[in-house]
């Protein structure tokens, strides 16, 4: 990778074509520079205060974000990639607006040679001196006259670099044909700070502009970026210029291109927007169903918004290589071609739900994220918060039959399992360095965001909800916002001066409002302080547990945070504006209660026999029922357990198990409670009950304890022996049913439940005796895959398959069912394949190291594979990413011994800041093997002693 203060490598051929765009312009720079001993320095700072740059000099700039001094509004982009060198050369032109007088310009660039810098001012042309400070990607432009306050000046550069070999920035990315031809393309990730990898920008999402592109290519391949092309000019040697059309105003990290040979399709939405999916020419024909689905949610969102999607285009590209799931880029969303490419014939109904989501996710930021921007990355949850939570908003209309709604609360269960820790962070949380940027992108930001959202819906209406994100995306249009400008525009949404007259359903909602009498405080938009609330889940960590006593009539509540330590110090001083909902066995009405202070007390109409509060979990809370609060609610579930939703059950069913963690709850009233599980049928509720009990022995796989560990396999798959004999080996039922089907047959064969076995055994035979042609059930397929890569036969059969299959959707099923093999050789092979990326693709390494580490027969060699690869992979994948932190979590999670956790603090401890050492995920994966020690050091004996009294139990009611 050339880097900017490398010496210059001389390009030849078609890679110096850029040179020509400013060579006239460079017949003029012959006046040496000279710098004015007038200079101001945009921050002021005395010399010897000042970072060193690479040549020596005082780099006139010592912090890490850009100065405000000057703001870029257009940047001119020429860009020339050649994938045969693997190299690219670009010229920028940067149009810029002083507000205060100056001679320096301070801007981002990464690991790329500068050259041909110069000033275009009302004066003439002149030459700037460069200054690089590569600690900050920064680059000094330097000035011998003032640039004036309230002038417009333009500043170029021309710059040179390598593709990337990460997947991050301009980066080179390949696939392979059907008859074994590596084709090469370019692509984009910009988001959060690579643009400075690519161009010379100034690369924070608060400095909008607007973006006219050029992109030179060979013949053999297509460029597309955000905008449409509007012409294509030929080159000398034969080489051809697109040009595209001048972006709306948007941030640096939403600026995307790619140089490729793919195809398209495309499709018109109601709205008159051209949409279009991008594939490589072999997998074209699976793009069918997302064109649809782009389609149909980009109208829903143009009407649900109140505001038309500003672009003419909306192109979706499935990229063979690439990171993260998918990135927002506006006008050409990116995605995994996992994320994008549907086969009716072989993908499954998780896969349909999964495609139709991320699009979903993507096409929200359009709005929320793209139009509206956070101010800075302390508030990305103001995007990706907002995109999670419009998935299910979206679905829920747009797709009913995906019943998107079984599957929401698996998200704010999956926060709070990161939540709960003392290493976790605020909503809106301080960071300045890239890779504490990176670290933002987690489970607190999307889904913690996504369900303080969803509970602020339910506490508001949705109705109310509607109307102010619709007054908040229309006043912010095109600027940058934080978290009080979200609030202030959910606040009196019925005032008089910000009527939206326009908007049928607003005006409706707010005259509909005046007609009621004696409405509720709850709803009260006068007396109700969205901020106040809403800062209390924004701007501390962590997540009440609210305390519920019942006495007679009364209820006795009081909040504290919910904290998984030995260390009650960390969760003193919480205090959250609860909003409460419960219901009774005596009513079906939901009731409810603002509770704002530590403790409080509320009154029932009459004595009941139990109350749920949290109804259907619209609160990110978890709730203690004290006294007999618990043992009420067992009675109930096993006696009467439709009478609370499906979702009240397995929000019961985690609130338990995790009040064991913190000694809450005894460990035999939360299995008690698990025994109503061989009733359960619904999908959210069956999934958290494993969820909660599979964890259990996978800790003990860990361990010699393979009596214990034997007997509690036992127990799950007995409690779940009858819903498991009711599946059927075909594509039967509802997507939750099919998604519910896949689930329990894959751990059936897992657990070895002897008729699960047999037939997935019988049918992996005679698909392989067909060569791979027999047509399998799609829901059945990994549970047939994962009994077949047990032998070394089945496993090579498989791996034959994977390669040579197009379908991505069945060579993740592979891929996974070869990485839960007991085969230790190749589980090893498997990961070092990943790594090198040419059988199996490096972006998924992550996913098979972590597959291995839950596999027991490879635990160990995924954590070995980890340290001896560390350094490589945090160059691939970034530090701080989701992956990185994917990859630590993932990894070391199910460690419950002193001894794993010695060894896994001294290699993290080994660590530098520049390798990894102050990542969060690291001290998110201490504190979890921390609270597995004790969790086994504190409830292995009544474990053994439950399960032992239950299987006398049975065996007594058997005889």
């Amino acid at each position: 990778m050339i880097s900017a203060e490398a010496a210059c490598r001389r390009r030849s051929g078609p890679a110096s074509v850029v040179t020509m765009l400013v060579a006239p312009l460079l017949l003029v720079l012959f006046v040496p520079f000279s710098p004015s001993s007038g200079a101001q320095l945009p921050n002021q700072a005395k010399a010897k205060d000042l970072p060193i740059a690479t040549n020596g000099q005082p780099f006139p700039w010592d912090r890490m974000r850009l100065p405000t001094t000057v703001t870029p509004l257009h940047y001119d982009l020429a860009i020339h990639p050649n994938l045969t060198t693997l190299d690219f050369t670009g010229v920028v032109r940067i149009e810029l607006d002083v507000h205060e007088d100056t001679n320096t310009v301070i801007l981002h660039a990464k690991q790329m040679q500068i050259s041909d810098v110069f000033l275009l001012a009302p004066e003439g042309i002149k030459r700037l001196k460069v200054l690089e400070y590569p600690r900050f990607h920064q680059l000094a432009l330097l000035s011998d006259s003032v640039l004036i306050k309230g002038r417009k000046y333009e500043v170029h550069l021309a710059f040179a670099a390598n593709l990337s070999d990460s997947f991050h920035g301009f980066y080179k990315g390949s696939y392979r044909t059907s008859s074994g031809e590596v084709r090469v393309l370019a692509s984009t990730q910009f988001e959060a700070t690579f643009a400075r990898g690519a161009f010379p920008c100034f690369d924070e999402p608060a400095f909008k502009a607007n973006f006219t592109i050029r992109i030179i290519r060979e013949p053999r391949h297509i460029a597309i970026s955000n905008m449409p092309m509007v012409k294509t000019v030929e080159l000398p040697g034969g080489l051809l210029e697109d040009h595209f059309d001048t972006t709306v105003k948007m941030s640096t990290y939403l600026v995307a291109y790619i140089v490729s040979d793919f195809k398209s399709v495309s499709k018109t939405t109601q709205h008159g927007v051209k949409i279009s999916i991008y594939a490589v020419p072999e997998k074209i024909d699976q793009t069918a169903f997302a064109l649809d689905a782009a389609v149909k949610l980009l109208d829903f969102y143009d009407d649900y918004f109140d505001i038309p999607y500003p672009l003419p285009k909306q192109d979706l590209a499935a990229i063979p290589d690439f990171q993260s799931g998918a990135m927002e880029n506006w006008g050409l969303t990116t995605y995994r071609e996992t994320g994008l490419l549907f086969d009716p014939e072989k993908s499954s109904a998780s896969d349909k739900l999964g495609i139709t989501k991320v699009i979903a996710h993507e096409l929200a930021h359009q709005w929320f994220g793209n139009l509206v921007t956070m101010e800075w990355w302390n508030d990305l949850w103001l995007n990706e918060g907002f995109a999670k939570f419009m998935e299910f908003i979206s679905l829920d209309i747009t797709y009913p039959e995906l019943h998107v709604d079984d599957f929401f609360l698996a998200k704010c269960f999956e926060a709070m399992e990161v939540d709960s820790l003392s290493s976790s962070h605020p909503v809106s949380t301080p960071v300045e360095n890239p890779t504490q940027i990176q670290e933002m992108f987690d489970d607190v930001s999307y889904d913690k965001g996504a369900c303080i959202l969803n509970m602020l819906r339910d506490f508001l209406t949705p109705e109310a909800f509607e109307i102010g994100i619709v007054r908040y995306l229309k006043r912010y249009s095109y600027q940058n916002t934080v978290n009080s400008h979200l609030w202030e525009s959910l606040t009196n949404i019925c005032s008089s001066d910000d009527l939206d007259e326009g908007r049928l359903k607003h005006t409706e909602f707010c005259s509909k409002r005046k007609t009621q009498s004696g409405a509720s405080k709850w709803y009260s938009g006068d007396e109700l302080d969205v901020r106040a609330i809403m800062d209390t889940w924004t701007l501390q960590e962590g997540f009440p547990l609210v305390t519920v006593e019942v006495r007679g009539r009364e209820v006795r509540l009081s909040q504290e945070r919910y904290l998984k330590t030995d260390d009650p110090s960390p969760s003193e001083g919480f205090l959250w504006q609860i909003p409460l909902t419960y219901k009774t066995s005596a009513s079906n009405t939901v009731h409810r209660f603002l509770l704002k202070t530590k403790t409080d007390v509320l009154f029932l109409p009459e004595e009941v026999d139990w109350v749920k509060f949290n109804v259907d979990m619209s609160g990110y809370y978890m709730v203690h029922y004290a006294g007999e609060g618990w043992n009420s609610i067992i009675k109930l579930l096993q006696h009467s357990h439709t009478a609370l939703s499906g979702n009240d059950r397995a929000n019961l069913i985690h609130n338990v198990f995790q009040l064991v963690s913190i000694e809450k709850v005894r460990l035999d009233t939360a299995l008690e409670l698990s025994l109503y599980l061989s009733r359960e049928t619904k999908i959210m509720a069956v999934t958290q009950g494993f969820g909660e009990l599979v964890p259990l022995y996978k800790l003990m796989e860990k361990r010699d304890m393979k009596v214990l560990e034997n007997q509690m396999k036992s127990y799950i798959v007995d409690l779940f022996q009858d819903l498991i004999d009711q599946q059927e080996w075909n594509d039967s039922g509802s997507v939750s049913q099919r998604v519910l089907r896949s689930y329990l047959l894959l751990f059936s064969c897992v657990r070895n439940y002897a008729p699960c076995v047999t037939k997935a055994t019988q049918l992996f035979n005679q698909w392989k005796d067909s060569d791979g042609t027999m047509s399998l059930p799609v829901d059945i397929t990994m549970a047939v895959f994962v009994i077949g890569a047990r032998t070394p036969e089945g496993w090579d059969f498989l791996f034959e398959k994977y390669r040579h299959s197009l379908q991505m959707s069945v060579k993740s099923r592979m891929k996974t069912a070869m990485a839960v093999s007991p085969l230790q050789d190749k589980l090893k092979w498997m990961m070092e394949q990943s790594l090198i990326g040419e059988i199996m693709k490096t972006q998924d390494l992550p996913g098979v190291v972590v597959s291995v580490s839950k596999n027991p027969h490879g635990y160990q060699l995924a954590w070995d594979f980890l340290r001896a690869n560390w350094h490589t992979m945090i160059k691939k994948f970034d530090l701080g990413s989701s992956t990185i932190s994917h990859l630590v979590t993932g990894v070391t999670n199910q460690y419950s011994t002193r001894e794993m956790l010695d060894e896994v603090r001294s290699f993290f401890g080994s660590l530098t800041e520049e390798t990894g050492s102050e990542m969060r995920c690291i001290q998110q994966a201490y504190e979890t093997i921390e609270d597995n020690i004790r969790w086994m050091d504190k409830n292995l004996p009544l474990l053994q002693a439950w399960l032992d009294k239950r299987n006398r139990r049975v065996s007594h009611e058997d005889l």
